[in-house]
């Protein structure tokens, strides 16, 4: 393929700015066409997206930021970029070569250009389904193991809470503390996801948290002694309701806070004054700060995969045309378990 030849490109492209909840109108298809080929000159690569992730910090993006952040926004008119896995198809730089799998930031289109090498991991492990490399070997699998084992400091026997706890990170951090022989509960957005965590992921209890007219007291139910470790992916009333219930030197791993990206203005949290009065250590963290323990991650997660001692669930859309309702999704709780988007296969 590496001849240079010109091929018809598939792209999802972000429109504009927004205010509020996405729609998929807020992202437009369209067919452009790309040469096969890094300019000579460059270390840049071409790359056959195969799998893309929709994340949740994807939301953040889309906003024209009033401030500095974190995230740099979307560009309206260009081609939308995530991470995803990929095939080389063409390479100038002494690292990849055609043929290799890698995994990192690529586009939202079936082919291309990337010229950011050091965002590309290559992909070691094939004999894992590729996919896996967008969630439970990619970044969630890392912001899991990280937020869970590195901030929050478990101890055996302690009890854990998770928020959208069937999601990409925490249904794995539930086996993670599982494992350690702690008692964990998990709260979602449905019978089918409270139903999995249960009986699929090992949870000790799990909720249906729009069925509870009062969170503190759901809390007080599943944990009459108090919380030792929260992992937050929520934030809003169910982080009010949290602090009541942690134990005195909890710990509380703040990893996202999914119902408050779509609010203009968001929600204030009442019960902060249980930090000092509980000596509460409650830790913001970015997943790109432990990078350097991917290898270690990798070592550890593999032989729990391949031993069924850790398991995890996909939800899959084929076809780019998919890939704006299902990044919507997320903020619906339509997915159940990692949204992928598959463009292509080896």
């Amino acid at each position: 393929m590496a001849n240079g030849e010109e091929v018809s490109n598939k792209q999802v492209l972000f429109k504009d700015y927004i205010v509020g909840f996405p729609k998929a109108s807020d992202m437009v298809l369209s067919t452009g066409t790309m040469r096969l080929k890094a300019a000579e000159g460059s270390e840049a690569i071409v790359v056959k997206n195969l799998y893309l992730s929709c994340d949740p910090y994807m939301r953040l993006r889309m906003t024209k930021p009033d401030r500095p952040s974190y995230f740099l926004p979307f560009t309206p008119g260009s081609v939308i970029t995530g991470r995803g896995v990929a095939k080389v198809v063409d390479s100038n730089h002494p690292n990849f070569k055609e043929g290799d799998l890698v995994v990192g930031f690529t586009g939202w289109e079936e082919y291309s250009l990337i010229t950011m090498t050091d965002m590309l991991r290559k992909i070691e492990h094939t004999d894992v389904p590729l996919s896996y490399y967008t969630g439970i070997l990619g970044m969630p699998g890392l912001t899991a193991y990280a937020g869970f084992y590195e901030v929050c400091s478990p101890k055996k026997g302690e009890t854990v809470f998770i928020s959208a706890a069937s999601g990409a990170v925490g249904q794995l951090v539930g086996q993670f503390a599982k494992l350690m022989g702690c008692y964990v509960v998990g709260s979602a957005g449905s019978k089918e996801k409270v139903d999995l965590l249960k009986n699929k992921f090992g949870f000790d209890e799990a909720f249906n948290y729009k069925e509870e007219d009062d969170l503190d007291a759901a809390l007080r139910r599943y944990f009459p002694e108090g919380i030792d470790i929260y992992f937050e992916n929520v934030g809003g009333k169910m982080l009010d309701a949290v602090l009541l219930n942690m134990k005195v030197n909890g710990r509380i791993s703040v990893c996202g806070l999914i119902s408050q990206y779509n609010l203009e203005k968001p929600e204030a949290v009442q019960n902060l004054f249980c930090l000092i009065s509980k000596q509460i250590r409650m830790e913001g963290f970015m997943v790109s700060k432990y990078n350097h323990l991917y290898p270690k991650f990798v070592d550890f997660i593999i032989p729990l995969i391949k031993e069924g001692k850790i398991s995890y669930v996909e939800d899959t859309v084929e076809g780019l045309d998919k890939a704006p309702g299902a990044l919507i999704g997320l903020f619906s709780g339509r997915n159940v378990g990692k949204q992928v988007v598959v463009v292509g296969r080896e």
